[in-house]
């Protein structure tokens, strides 16, 4: 099975649909951030510490726990790969306020702390954050 870290693919289809969108604790990881920006896609890429990447990616030093709620304002769409549990209320209530959709994934066995819909994708499962009041089982109505 693909690692979606080393494999952008498995989640750039997802992703590809919005014009704008944040990814929450890049890392070293920038190989989906520069993929979405190739297909035309803005992308703002956030982290705790200074992060190099690539030209076609905006930085912004940022923490999801106590964050600049400017950085998301436009954002059509927030995710995060290998998002711990402890992170995704916070990261939702950031996608919440900038009425963004919230797609994450989690590291092996950890389950989403918030209500979700599940995705199969080639390296396990996208977890997308349900909208307030959402009732169909299309997560983008």
């Amino acid at each position: 099975m693909a690692d979606s870290r080393r494999n952008p693919d498995a989640i750039i289809e997802f992703l590809a649909a919005y014009e704008r969108v944040v990814e929450v604790g890049i890392g070293r990881r920038t190989e989906l951030a520069r993929a979405l920006a190739e297909r035309g896609v803005t992308v703002t890429a956030t982290d705790i510490y200074d992060r190099d990447v690539p030209a076609s990616v905006t930085f912004v030093r940022d923490d999801i726990v106590d964050p600049d709620s400017s950085v998301y304002a436009n954002a059509d769409a927030i995710y995060a790969r290998n998002l711990p549990p402890e992170l995704h209320r916070p990261a939702l209530a950031v996608a919440r306020n900038a009425d963004a959709d919230f797609l994450f994934t989690t590291l092996g066995g950890d389950q989403p702390a918030v209500p979700v819909e599940r995705k199969t994708i080639e390296s396990g499962t996208l977890y997308v954050a349900r909208a307030p009041g959402a009732t169909g089982t299309d997560w983008r109505e």
